[in-house]
């Protein structure tokens, strides 16, 4: 994979934020989404497609309708759910209760293209179901073209604990459940990806072999319907970010999905006032399991 320029051109209207590579849209962020408070109300960036034209996301799916495309999205937060759908609770399973909060927009702080790249900036505040603020969040997304098969999305999340306690954030693996550590910044793939294989340094796999495992970054590569192509996805940590390398939460078999999980076995706190960095890269290529370490390498320089 080589590097190439691409003219990139981006819209913003009231709700959502798009970036286009000529006639193909490749993300569209919504930033004002009109969930219900049951999905825990949260930006997300839906549809993301290849540079081809395909499509690699799914929104709001029947088996778990707070999945969207990817998003930010922390399931335990003390003993708040802004993941969405029920929480986990030690020796009852998953119970619905009245704690699915919100993370609201507040602010666009930047928005278009400078120097080749599409960014898209905003302020946001994270209640409680039952209005209590949590975080004051500041934002950061860019995009640009790494190759002629590929492109990079880099998502920069700053939380600030606004509250007057020490938060913990963990997820339903800190709470009981074994091997289900997820939480953060989780991409849910397209129905026909279901099956598909997850790539690593040290080769490929399915979604049992590698779920709970530590890695910098890790692949999934999905077939499509309709055509004759598959279709790659690599996430890669930044090395500054908390509990890097990451534990994975990653299936095939259920559906594709893929989620560097900071807070897998362990809870993070974060005390009053202070503010705790992540930073992600997404590499989004019509390639295959061959490509991966390829596009890693591309990837890691714009952590």
């Amino acid at each position: 994979m080589s590097t190439v320029a691409t003219a990139l051109e981006t819209s913003t209207d009231a709700t959502s934020f798009a970036v286009r590579s000529g006639d193909v849209e490749l993300l569209r962020y919504v930033f004002v989404p009109d969930s219900p408070q049951l999905e825990s109300p949260k930006p997300y960036l839906d549809p993301i497609r290849t540079r081809a034209g395909r499509v690699v996301s799914l929104y709001r799916p029947w088996d778990h309708v707070w999945h969207k495309g990817i998003a930010w999205s922390l399931p335990v937060v003390d003993d708040e759910n802004f993941w969405g759908g029920p929480t986990f609770v030690r020796d009852r399973g998953y119970v619905q209760l009245p704690n699915n909060g919100t993370q609201g927009h507040r602010e666009v702080l930047a928005s278009g293209v400078d120097d080749g790249v599409a960014r898209f900036a905003h302020r946001l505040e994270w209640t409680t179901e039952a209005g209590a603020p949590v975080f004051a969040e500041e934002r950061h997304l860019s995009a640009r073209v790494v190759s002629e098969d590929a492109w990079a999305l880099t998502v920069g999340i700053s939380l600030t604990n606004v509250s007057d306690a020490v938060v913990r954030i963990g997820s339903p693996t800190t709470k009981g459940r074994e091997n289900a550590g997820y939480g953060g910044l989780f991409w849910r793939g397209p129905r026909s990806f279901t099956e598909g294989r997850l790539v690593t340094v040290d080769g490929e796999g399915s979604g049992d072999d590698v779920r709970g495992t530590r890695y910098e970054w890790m692949g999934f590569v999905g077939r499509h319907d309709v055509i004759d192509a598959t279709s790659l996805i690599v996430m890669l940590d930044a090395a500054e970010n908390p509990c890097h390398p990451p534990q994975w939460f990653a299936r095939s078999a259920e559906f594709a999905c893929l989620n560097p999980a900071p807070f897998f076995s362990e809870e993070f706190e974060i005390v009053p006032g202070a503010t705790a960095d992540f930073r992600y890269v997404v590499g989004v290529s019509d390639g295959d399991a061959a490509d991966a370490p390829a596009l890693a390498d591309l990837l890691r320089p714009l952590r």
